[in-house]
């Protein structure tokens, strides 16, 4: 196995209000086409997730918004990024993903470096995994071993 010593790997967590009839997994896809967006190679695996439990339609206004998340992972290879500017990046991409996808009626997603621990212990056992398709391959070699 190659490794990149090189990489960087941020925890993630994304969070956003989304339309009710949302598909997890084209949210997920959305995420991760964000990431790959992005002006260096990189990979994000993780998994999205609803924040809040779903009321039935007859209980819920047509026009009330779910919060999903994500909480994952995002390798960047090379040298010269940081947590700092890596977050940033991903923030302007998921942002404009989102609102190009689902409209300006969904609040800017908040975009968080976090603690890994926090991945392990908050991601639940039903959540949807996700991981970028087109990934470097050394790349998401080195960062499925580390992930």
């Amino acid at each position: 196995m190659l490794l990149m010593l090189d990489s960087l790997i941020v925890p993630m967590l994304v969070t956003t209000d989304l339309p009710p009839d949302t598909d997890l997994a084209e949210f997920g896809t959305l995420l991760t086409g964000a990431a790959r967006a992005l002006p260096y190679d990189c990979f994000l695996a993780g998994a999205v997730f609803w924040l809040d439990r779903p009321a039935p339609v007859r209980q819920r206004p047509a026009a009330e918004l779910r919060f999903a998340a994500l909480l994952g992972r995002l390798a960047v290879a090379g040298r010269g990024h940081t947590a700092r500017t890596v977050v940033a990046d991903v923030r302007h991409a998921v942002s404009a993903a989102v609102a190009s996808s689902y409209g300006g009626g969904t609040a800017t997603p908040a975009v968080l470096a976090i603690r890994e621990r926090d991945i392990r212990e908050r991601t639940p056992e039903t959540a949807l995994r996700i991981s970028t398709l087109d990934a470097a391959p050394n790349l998401t070699t080195t960062a499925r071993a580390l992930l």
